[in-house]
């Protein structure tokens, strides 16, 4: 169906909804392969430089409404926190999401323990990991799926300095072979 505007931005190609998300303007949001639309909130990049991340999983949070107010203003850390299996539920530690300053009345805590919403095998599974294997559960990126806020956590193994050291080295390396094939390939 052609609209008024769809014809003004054919007209006029400086303001086509293109050229405003080039500008910074706004965001398009792409369907994934299963067809739900994601925006990322936040991200935690400093877990996959501290971490080996073994397994992914999708988990709902149980959060306030202030709360998604200032998720929604982009107001959320992800770098310090960490989720953890306590009895029989997971609980994500240290998520800093700031206060909605127009908020009327009712406040958060920033810092407060939040509950993470994912099956009970799934829970079973991560206590397993995390007690006999020793390894931890960090939340990778904070998303949203159809209006609803989604966290991504990973289960991994710490990174010692030599390891980092060797991740840096392969980066370098394969961003060097990516140079020279793309300038052979000129």
């Amino acid at each position: 169906m052609i609209t008024r505007q769809w014809w003004e931005d054919q007209k006029n190609p400086d303001f086509s909804a293109l050229a405003l998300a080039k500008a910074g303007k706004f965001s398009f949001r792409f369907p994934s392969r299963n067809g739900f639309f994601m925006n990322d909130i936040a991200t935690n990049r400093k877990a996959k430089r501290d971490y080996h991340i073994s397994d992914t999983y999708e988990a709902g949070i149980e959060l306030k409404g202030t709360e998604v107010k200032s998720i929604r203003a982009g107001k959320v850390n992800l770098s310090e926190a960490y989720a953890r299996v306590d009895k029989g539920q997971l609980w994500l530690y240290n998520c800093d999401i700031r206060p909605f300053e127009q908020a009327s009345h009712e406040f958060h805590v920033p810092l407060r323990h939040r509950r993470l919403l994912v099956h009970k095998r799934e829970i079973r599974r991560l206590s397993m990991l995390t007690e006999q294997q020793g390894m931890t559960i960090v939340p990778l990126r904070l998303y949203w799926k159809n209006r609803r806020v989604k966290l991504e956590i990973g289960v991994g193994k710490g990174k010692d300095q030599r390891d980092k050291r060797q991740d840096l080295k392969e980066k370098a390396h394969k961003r060097e072979v990516d140079r020279e094939v793309a300038r052979f390939n000129r």
